[in-house]
């Protein structure tokens, strides 16, 4: 396994002391700086090395050390000389820190911290930039990964160097401090937190700007993640920036560099039909890290998703572990009968098929044959704990052309390369659920987004004044759904003063549409690079992407090509790394030097590192370990919630039928039922949709594709009565639910 716990006996000083974050959020894009405090408490010198997550999607650009007055900042080098710099170093005695991607995954990075010797301190500081991205209600949501579970390396797959240290996130030994600055044109509205803040605090009057802090006392058990919500919604912008001054004109830092900001708005009445066609494809993670709480609310989410499906499509439920299972031998008609032969062996599904090998059910979902006229989506939900990430993504790119791909990242520390890969590479769209978030609402947008006709023939034209052009350094878009940012980033030249305009074309359900952004040339003050650097970041991203098999080997050009852009931009790569040596350090560190792994907070107490028994009065700063005891987390036991008892009872043609069990889920008797019942065929369909409607109005976002399919139902009944079917509804359930309201 390459990414393993390490388990030791012995008790081990753990030289990280602290670490503060400090977030500046302008917009939708944050600068994120880390600084870090080492202390060698020991006798001799040490050799620090954390390995650590980061978002997939980040743009690191600085990496510096302060040790006593001296600052030595890192440089950027090609990934096998920094390595050879960081060794000649330490062996000649010389103070080194070495900060590189895992070559696995671009979410693991490994810091080394090198010849500290006894008793001094060394002050790290790591910088990056990121875009944040837009949640169904609109919220931008920006996550500081903090957990990182053990990465499942599949048989028989390349192995790498890096080795994950974990414990559990209760005994991580150092602190955490984070305040966040939030800065915005339009009036915050408000910052909601998974983990405990300080109260909201306005920096000015008119609440563009403002700063949260987290509380004290942070146990390390979930990822810090922050939501902002903006008073005014998301409208298409552009951010116009300035070359770096010092930069050759002509090159991507020498130029000016834009970021547009598209919001593409689809005709009302094409976004009102839901189309009845389809292969859904669902692939369900069943590894032991989805044990306890997340098995079971994936089997919820697939109920919803199951009932949520329109009659005449096609569906199959893959699920994966160290082997992989499939419900039907290629996917079914959706009608009753399948739907209850899949959410009977639903319900049975349990965390218990080992291991996280998810290429082969790929590979057999890819095999299998598209049906004409279906399109084919897949979402896969997974915790994301493998090993051989790019072999994953390589593998969706290269059947893009046949389906779209829809992820969700469930639980702390869920792999953002492989969610985020697997929906970019798959035209699709990703999620993340974490802490007490409801998978339901999350998941149903994303059947919506399949739902939606795909949008095709997406073309981008650029509108500049004469001496002006663009190279484009995003990938081509290749979807857009409703109400989703779309970035484009592109290095302008020649006279950038007056105004621009670019278009977005695109084919939706057969009917030709656009939309157009003018915007002004003019660089804004003080961006601090960060429009070149995110820009820098897409590009090599989509250069590391263009692979020629899914096995993702790259050629010598291509990797050149990407090694001079990171060293020219100062943005890290999958090719290179940050290097920093100080030469003016004066006498050699003299002796061999102690290796010491940082553990990282896991949630993964199986094959972690586990804690010795009777260690309760070691130093803060020490770790037991041991491997004889193990700890399971509990399948959770609760009880199912009335919502998804009601939603389990609806048949696939979208109609209830009067039943004891649809009266325990409202709450009533049968013999209630039956005595307002106003007309048999309907009555236990209008029921269940005035009780939605006026008792689980909040949890809509879950329940309107279900509802649609029962209005659709009631309508080719053709059957007369609705108005008093709805006025008894009211009086059993005490709702005053309008028959309008309900669509019908």
């Amino acid at each position: 396994c390459t990414h393993c716990c390490k388990n030791l006996l012995v008790v081990v000083p753990v030289p990280l002391q602290s670490v503060e974050v400090q977030v500046d959020v302008k917009d939708h894009v944050a600068t994120v700086v880390s600084t870090l405090l080492y202390q060698n408490k020991e006798e001799k010198p040490i050799e620090a090395v954390f390995v650590f997550p980061m978002p997939s999607e980040a743009a690191v650009c600085h990496f510096s050390a302060k040790v006593g007055q001296t600052l030595i900042v890192a440089e950027v080098k090609e990934k096998k000389q920094a390595r050879e710099e960081y060794d000649d170093a330490l062996s000649s005695g010389q103070q080194a820190f070495l900060l590189e991607e895992s070559d696995q995954s671009p979410d693991i990075f490994s810091m080394s911290v090198g010849s500290l010797p006894p008793g001094e301190s060394a002050s790290i500081r790591l910088e990056y930039v990121t875009e944040l991205d837009v949640q169904a209600d609109e919220a931008l949501r920006f996550c500081l990964p903090a957990v990182l579970n053990p990465r499942y390396q599949p048989t028989g797959t390349e192995t790498g160097s890096v080795t994950v240290t974990s414990v559990p996130s209760s005994l991580v030994p150092y602190d955490l401090i984070f305040l966040a600055r939030v800065q915005s044109a339009r009036p915050i509205s408000k910052v909601e937190s998974n983990c405990t803040m300080d109260p909201l605090e306005f920096l000015s009057q008119d609440q563009t700007a403002a700063s949260v802090k987290l509380a004290a006392g942070h146990k390390f058990e979930r990822d810090v993640e922050l939501l902002i919500y903006y008073k005014d919604t998301h409208e298409p912008s552009a951010v116009v920036e300035a070359g770096q001054a010092s930069a050759k004109a002509g090159t991507l830092m020498g130029d000016p560099a834009v970021m547009l900001s598209l919001y593409p708005e689809f005709p009302k009445d094409i976004m009102s039909s839901v189309s009845s066609s389809g292969e859904f494809v669902f692939l369900l993670d069943r590894s032991g890290s989805m044990e306890g709480g997340q098995i079971a609310s994936a089997r919820d989410t697939l109920l919803l998703l199951l009932k949520s499906l329109p009659m005449g499509c096609f569906f199959n439920i893959y699920s994966f572990g160290s082997t992989f299972e499939q419900i039907f031998p290629e996917s079914v008609e959706y009608k009753q009968e399948t739907m209850e032969e899949a959410l009977k062996k639903v319900e049975m599904m349990q965390a218990d098929l080992g291991g996280t090998e998810i290429l082969a059910p790929l590979e057999r979902i890819y095999s299998q044959s598209c049906i004409p006229n279906q399109p084919r989506q897949l979402f896969v939900f997974t915790d994301g704990e493998v090993g051989n990430t790019k072999e994953v993504i390589n593998l969706v790119k290269s059947n893009s052309g046949s389906h779209r791909c829809f992820s969700f990242g469930i639980g702390e520390g869920a792999s953002t390369a492989l969610i985020n890969g697997l929906a970019k590479e798959g035209g699709g769209h990703a999620q993340f659920i974490t802490g007490s978030d409801r998978m339901q609402p999350k998941v149903i947008q994303s059947l919506r987004f399949a739902m939606q006709p795909a949008v095709v023939d997406i073309s981008v034209k650029w509108d500049l004044p004469k001496g002006v052009s663009a190279t484009v350094l995003s990938p081509p878009l290749t979807s857009i759904f409703q109400g989703q940012r779309s970035l484009l980033y592109a290095q302008l030249t020649g006279q950038v003063l007056t105004e621009g305009c670019v278009t977005v074309k695109y084919s939706l359900a057969g009917r030709p549409t656009e939309n157009k952004l003018n915007f002004s040339l003019k660089p804004t003050e003080d961006t601090g690079l960060t429009v070149h650097r995110l820009a820098a970041r897409s590009l090599i991203r989509s250069l590391e992407q263009e692979q020629g098999d899914h096995r993702g080997q790259i050629d010598d050009a291509k990797k050149k090509e990407i090694i001079d852009l990171s060293v020219q931009s100062g943005v890290s790569s999958s090719f290179t790394a940050f290097i920093a040596v100080n030469k003016t350090s004066g006498e050699a560190i003299q002796g061999p030097l102690l290796r010491r792994d940082v553990p990282v907070p896991s949630n993964m107490e199986i094959d972690c590192a586990d804690v010795m028994l009777g260690a309760a009065d070691c130093d803060d700063d020490d770790f037991y370990y041991d491997d004889e005891e193990k700890y399971a987390l509990p399948e959770s036991k609760a009880k199912r919630d009335p919502l998804l008892e009601l939603v389990s009872l609806q048949k696939a043609s979208g109609c209830w039928e009067l039943e004891p069990a649809l009266a325990k889920a409202v709450g009533k008797t049968t013999k209630d039922l039956e005595d307002k019942q106003p007309s048999a065929v309907m009555w236990a369909t209008i029921l269940a949709l005035v009780w939605l409607h006026g008792l689980k109005a909040d949890a809509k976002d879950e329940w309107e594709l279900l509802v649609m399919k029962a209005v659709t139902w009631l309508q080719s009944q053709n059957a007369s009565g609705l108005a008093e079917c709805v006025e008894a509804a009211n009086s059993l359930l005490g709702c005053s639910v309008q028959k309008n309201a309900l669509g019908i």
